[in-house]
Formats: C-alpha cells, structure tokens, sequence
C-alpha cells in the first residue's frame, strides 16, 4: 500500500511523493544518476555508499530484477528514488520487482516527486545531503541531515580477509576499496588469476604474494581520507604493471603528489562522453565519481590520456613510469557501452611485456 513520503535536503527544500521500498528513514548525500538501465548494478554498486540516487529517466524497474547483474552481495545506497517505478516488469531474465528488492534489502525509497526539478537543483547547487521520510523533519532533525558526513567509508566496505579466485597464468593483486564483481570478471576474461586484498593490506603483502600486476579497484568516499591506502600505493608505484580505476584512479594521482577536487554534482550515469588525447576519439563511458583529478598538479608525473568531453576534467592518466595507468571511468562496462572494455586487454599486455623483462 502506497503511503506519503518526503524527501527534505539539508537547506530545508521539500519534494513530496510516495514512499517505496522498505517502511522507514534514510539519510545521505543526494545525486542523480543519468542512466536509463542498469538500476540493480547501481544499486549495488559500493561507490554508491552513504548516498541517496535520484534516476533521472522517469520510468524505472521495467526489467525487474535478478540474481546475477549485482557488483556485490547486497545494495549499497541508503536511498532510491525514481519518477515512476514499475509495479509489473517484463523481461525474460526477471524474478522479482524492484520494489520487493528494496524491501528484502531494507532500502528506504521514494517514487512520484519532480526528479527532473530535484536533478536542476543539484546540478545547480550541487550536491547536498537529505532524508526520506514519511514526516517532514523537526528543527533537530534536519539540523542531523545539515550535520551528515560519512567519513571514510572504503574501510566500511572493503573485504576483510584477502581471499583467491580464478586460474589464469598471470597473477595479478586487487586491492578492494569497493569493488565491483565485473572488474573480478573482466580481469578472468583475461586469463589472470587472481588476489583480492582488503584494502589496509600493506605494500610487503601485495608483493609477497608475487603478483605480476596490481590493480586498485573503485571505491566510495573523498580519496584524501584514505591515507593508509595512499601510503601502501605510493609504495607499489613502479614495481609492476598498475591499474587503476576511479577511486584507484584518484589514489594514484595522491600517491604522486598529485591532488583532487570535489565536483559540485559528480558524473553518474552510462552516457558520459570522453576523448582519448593520443587518437582524438570520443567514447561513451560509465561513470560514478563525485571527486576529480587535478591533472595540473601531475605534469611533471604523467600525461592525460582522456578528458571528460562535457566539462573538461581529468579522466584518465598515463606516468613516466611506463607501468603504471589508470582512468575515471568503468571500463568493466555494467552498467554501461563497452567503448572502454579494451582497457583490460592493455593492461594485460603491460603485464605479458613486464613478465618477459
């Protein structure tokens, strides 16, 4: 049964609609996600930790949902809310509703507000924190919502104990700062075996395990906060082949001095648009990512290899090293074209070359 519900941000404005989901409150940062498909991906997605995603297509949940196009064991987000949400999907794969999933999960949603007035807020404000909720906030709570901040979430997410999977001929170390399974996938279409991490794990564990190339995966949060993280890459900069994608992406460019920037509302969604450097060519990448590189406080380290064609920001970096790389964006295509799945073949070419040194 349909119930009223709220969604109030953290400077008092307020969208009323209908409650989804599981029966409850939730509070977190507030973006939007410009994708048309892949909700179940994005909903667990761990670099969507701590945030409440607004879809800006209006009708969601056509597809219903699964038991394989998940990027972990459960839901990250702390809230959903869409325009329209699809009470009778139709796909051959389905088997459920998305609105049973959120409840299994205890994912707080909200459906039948303005997403595309919510959506102009953010993009011209930026992003702010929010709650659902089936009440409007009183003065103390709302001052809670102004006050959220979730400090260091990788440490949250992060596997716990280092575990193996896999069979290839080539072992490569995965450092897991939320990772997404189809990076795992992509790397075993490659024929690599391997080690993921957790992310505390120092630079002499990574290299005992021998590896023959490291990759350091996605991850929610401001990159600046993990300083343990930055310490163990700096460390392994330069002692095999590295990739690197967003969060790893970001710890990079911090490992070598580099710095980063928070972007007033992110890139969220399976549509963005970015130019390789060397070639000129435009790809359609998939991107979640509310922090950028500074590619200015990196010449001397590296060259850009790709820019946001949209706002001109730093989207992937090549170093002087020769081995190591990485990008902004999710080459491991789910959601999301897969202009950029060719990225993993590079990397295991670095790696074939490194190995016959």
């Amino acid at each position: 049964m349909a119930y009223m519900a709220y969604l109030v941000l953290s400077d008092g404005t307020a969208y009323e609609g209908r409650g989804i989901g599981y029966s409850g409150e939730a509070v977190g940062e507030v973006v939007f996600n410009t994708g048309m498909t892949g909700y179940q991906e994005l909903l667990t997605d761990p670099s969507y930790t701590g945030q409440i995603v607004c879809m800006t297509y209006p009708l969601i949940g056509n597809c219903g949902v699964n038991a394989e196009d998940v990027e972990s064991d459960a839901p990250k987000v702390r809230g959903f809310i869409v325009r329209n949400l699809c009470e009778a999907p139709s796909n051959w794969r389905s088997e459920g509703t998305l609105n049973d999933y959120l409840i299994k999960h205890k994912i707080v949603g909200l459906e039948g507000i303005d997403t595309r007035a919510l959506t102009k807020k953010i993009r011209d404000g930026g992003t702010m924190s929010g709650i659902i909720a089936q009440t409007l906030p009183d003065e103390k709570k709302l001052a809670a919502v102004k006050a959220y901040a979730y400090r260091y979430p990788v440490g949250d997410i992060s596997v716990k104990t280092a575990y193996e999977t896999g069979g290839g001929d080539k072992r490569v170390a995965v450092i897991d700062y939320g990772l997404k399974n189809n990076i795992l996938a992509s790397l075993k279409r490659m024929g690599c075996r391997l080690k993921v991490f957790p992310s505390t794990v120092s630079a002499e564990e990574v290299l005992a395990y021998a590896p023959d190339g490291i990759m350091l995966t996605n991850g929610p949060g401001d990159p600046k906060e993990n300083v343990r993280e930055i310490e163990t890459v700096k460390k392994l900069i330069g002692k095999k082949p590295m990739f690197g994608i967003c969060l790893g992406h970001q710890l990079i460019a911090l490992a070598l001095g580099g710095d980063t920037q928070k972007l007033p509302y992110g890139h969220r969604g399976a549509n963005h648009p970015v130019k390789d450097t060397a070639t000129g060519k435009l790809f359609i990448t998939s991107q979640n990512h509310g922090y950028a590189v500074r590619a200015e406080t990196l010449a001397a380290k590296g060259t850009v290899s790709y820019l946001n064609y949209n706002d001109g920001t730093c989207e992937g970096m090549r170093y002087n090293d020769g081995l190591t790389f990485s990008v902004q964006f999710h080459p491991e295509v789910c959601p999301g074209p897969r202009d950029t799945a060719h990225l993993f073949t590079e990397f295991k070419d670095s790696i074939d070359a490194f190995s016959k040194q």
